[in-house]
């Protein structure tokens, strides 16, 4: 209220004393020297508490305009600090990605190794398995051959036993016209 009595004054001041009127090219004012005796008196005669009041608007004002400077500094900071920490989370996560791209490409390239070690380890294994039924095939046929070739062998043997027990037997039943020494040769 107190300020607003006083940019009335100020303003009565303007009106009176400093701008001249002018109608029909007649320009007259007011007693400019009693106008502003008259405003200067009740600049005085107003109430300490509204000149207390007019001072600390102004000074609420000052304060007020200091805030919004500070506020904007302040913000204007704030957006510095959010505009770096966003770029460093860019760059973090740009960091992230790539390190998991790389993951992902060792991985690939692992599972990669690992069919090729798979594949590679089934074919050895189906070599071996292969090779294993040749060997016995083989080891079988060796087998069958030493058995045959055994089998001829002991059929000769047994006929040459079965030869001798016959001679036996019938040296046997032969009278005994033949002396010892033949008996020794037979045997």
């Amino acid at each position: 209220m107190a300020n607003d009595v006083l940019r009335m004054l100020e303003h009565l001041h303007e009106i009176a004393v400093d701008q001249p009127r002018q109608f029909l090219g007649l320009t007259w004012k007011y007693d400019p020297d009693g106008v502003s005796q008259q405003i200067l008196k009740i600049r005085a005669s107003l109430p300490q508490e509204i000149k207390q009041a007019a001072n600390i608007s102004r000074e609420s004002e000052r304060i007020v305009e200091t805030a919004r400077d500070d506020a904007s500094a302040t913000l204007e900071g704030a957006r510095r600090e959010a505009d770096r920490i966003i770029e460093e989370a860019k760059q973090e996560v740009l960091r992230m990605l790539e390190q998991g791209r790389l993951q992902q490409e060792r991985l690939v390239l692992d599972s990669e190794i690992l069919k090729l070690a798979k594949a590679q380890s089934e074919e050895i294994r189906n070599q071996a398995e292969r090779d294993a039924a040749a060997m016995r095939r083989g080891g079988e046929n060796y087998a069958y051959d030493v058995l045959s070739q055994l089998e001829g062998v002991v059929g000769k043997v047994m006929s040459t036993i079965e030869r001798g027990k016959a001679e036996i037997h019938r040296e046997d039943s032969k009278p005994a016209l033949a002396g010892p020494r033949e008996k020794a040769r037979v045997l």
